[in-house]
């Protein structure tokens, strides 16, 4: 039988009728399987082909999504978000683009690593910081199972000339152990004595917490504003079952403990001369209602430029001006405060000066330039902005040079700013929204220019509104405070952990070091567990 592939014109003379009809049968049964594997090609082409327009649009689909993402990022959208929106927005914004970007990877890695869009400039690439230095390193070896040379007839055994080494960062969750303490009994057989060191003194007595766990609890509590329910659980993943109300219990306790150290750490921040002050209400639990009311954790801040820096909270039940002059009673120096008339009564007693925070004035025109209401806020906002740029000129400087800056810089642009307000104001009809922000400043122009007549007065309140954001974030986990005890005894544990954190120290470490010393620490040498001073033991 002749061959198909290779058959030629000639070699059809001389063939027989019979082998003519034997070649076309031949002949059409290869062009029907010839058209079923082109109709086969032609199915898997188009498949091909769909997948690949699939491909591309998922992957122009995702592209276009990651650069909407970046712009909500910086866009102007964030600006109408208060801090905790935005943190939570920024949060889901760095899920999201991990998500896309690995989906991007995965589908250009099908295409054989075909970008969607050529860039026209290469992309950096971020660099990754280096894993901290302090983590212990875990060597995982990989090496052949077989060290002689594969190559055929060799066979020698090979030697290691090198190594590559990558790091991942890994975690083990936390563990709890049993710490066990065992005091020996000698004994005098001739003299019938028995000698045995005492127990070591805790701050608790014969109950099951160490330090480092009741400092665990009280991180996890007024750090990280884990409700006791959630340690609860969390706990109970180790197989530790550590009821909410046995977690209180340490808590009240710890805070009983912590009480002179509170009270020593209060004189301490009121032995500054320049004070930042500010309040935020907490709800308080109402039993006989079974409601909440309000009440108020006030806070009190050394000055922003001091050099040892420390906060001290103050739970009480209202908000009104008696309890800035109990809690201030004996002290003087200059309070910075916000326009709240609670304030007024404290700063009449004593040697007190008023100094106010110019960035109250400034938000004041900074929401009518958001809403567009009036072009003087916008010139307001430049004419404060230059003041901003100068303190941060003269922000490490000292006293004395920042006074000096200020006096030669801050002061002409202070003066022509006063000025400049009066003019506006008597342009602006009464009672505008305009009116009354330019009246916000001028009212209390001698406290706004207070930082010009003192180096250690900052211009802003900020500092303080600072301190206050870890009860602004924690009342959303913990809802409401239990009771006035509770209220006061969170005061003294986050006046305590809150200027660990300001002073760089690790907080759990602190805290756990203070209630291992307490016990046995003088009270004549308190003050060497104070934030400011404490110094882990040797």
């Amino acid at each position: 039988m002749l061959d198909t592939q290779v058959l030629k014109a000639d070699d059809l003379k001389g063939l027989s009728p019979a082998e003519l009809t034997a070649l076309a049968a031949q002949m059409l049964a290869h062009i029907t399987e010839q058209s079923q594997h082109i109709g086969e090609q032609s199915k898997r082409i188009a498949s091909q082909a769909q997948a690949i327009k699939w491909r591309d649009a998922k992957i122009e689909s995702i592209t276009f999504q990651l650069a909407r993402l970046k712009a909500w990022k910086f866009g102007a959208k964030t600006e109408r978000m208060n801090a905790q929106q935005r943190e939570i927005f920024e949060e889901t914004l760095a899920e999201d683009q991990a998500s896309l970007e690995a989906q991007l990877a995965a589908l250009q890695a099908q295409a054989g690593s075909r970008p969607a869009t050529p860039d026209k400039q290469p992309r950096r690439q971020p660099k990754r910081e280096p894993l901290p230095a302090h983590l212990p390193r875990v060597d995982q070896r990989v090496e052949p199972e077989d060290t002689t040379c594969p190559s055929p007839g060799c066979g020698q055994p090979m030697v290691r000339v090198g190594e590559d080494i990558s790091e991942r960062l890994d975690i083990v969750p936390a563990q709890f152990f049993v710490q066990r303490q065992i005091r020996g009994k000698w004994a005098c057989k001739c003299c019938q004595l028995l000698v045995q060191e005492p127990a070591v003194a805790q701050v608790f007595d014969n109950a099951m917490p160490t330090p480092g766990l009741q400092a665990h609890t009280m991180i996890s509590r007024f750090v990280d504003h884990l409700p006791y329910y959630r340690q609860e659980q969390i706990n109970a993943r180790s197989g530790v079952h550590t009821p909410r109300s046995t977690l209180a219990a340490w808590a009240g306790h710890t805070g009983a403990q912590l009480m002179p150290l509170y009270d020593a750490h209060r004189a301490f921040v009121l032995g500054s001369r320049v004070l930042h002050a500010d309040e935020t209400p907490i709800s308080l639990l109402d039993p006989g209602r079974g409601k909440t009311q309000k009440a108020y954790m006030w806070a009190y801040a050394r000055g922003a430029f001091e050099p040892e820096p420390g906060v001290v909270y103050d739970f009480c039940a209202g908000r009104g001006g008696k309890y800035v002059v109990d809690f201030l009673k004996g002290w003087s120096g200059t309070l910075l405060v916000d326009d709240y008339a609670g304030y007024d009564a404290a700063l009449k007693l004593e040697d007190r000066l008023e100094a106010a925070c110019l960035a109250h004035s400034r938000r004041k025109f900074d929401e009518l330039v958001k809403a567009n209401a009036s072009p003087v806020a916008a010139q307001a906002i430049q004419r404060i902005a230059w003041l901003y740029r100068i303190e941060a000129d003269a922000r490490e400087l000292t006293p004395e040079q920042r006074l000096a800056m200020r006096q030669e810089r801050s002061k002409p642009l202070c003066e022509e700013l006063h000025v400049w307000l009066q003019l506006e104001r008597r342009r602006v009809p009464d009672g505008s929204v305009i009116a009354n922000a330019i009246d916000y400043s001028l009212n209390r122009w001698v406290a706004h220019t207070r930082f010009l007549l003192d180096g250690n007065v900052p211009i802003d309140n900020n500092h303080i509104e600072n301190q206050m954001r870890p009860w602004a974030v924690g009342r959303k986990n913990w809802l409401f405070i239990g009771s006035e005890l509770a209220g006061e005894r969170a005061a003294v544990v986050m006046s305590l952990l809150q200027s660990a954190k300001l002073n760089g120290h690790n907080p759990w470490a602190y805290l756990k070091d203070v209630l291992t010393r307490l016990p046995t620490q003088l009270n004549s040498r308190i003050d060497e567990l104070l934030p400011h001073r404490w110094q882990p033991a040797g």
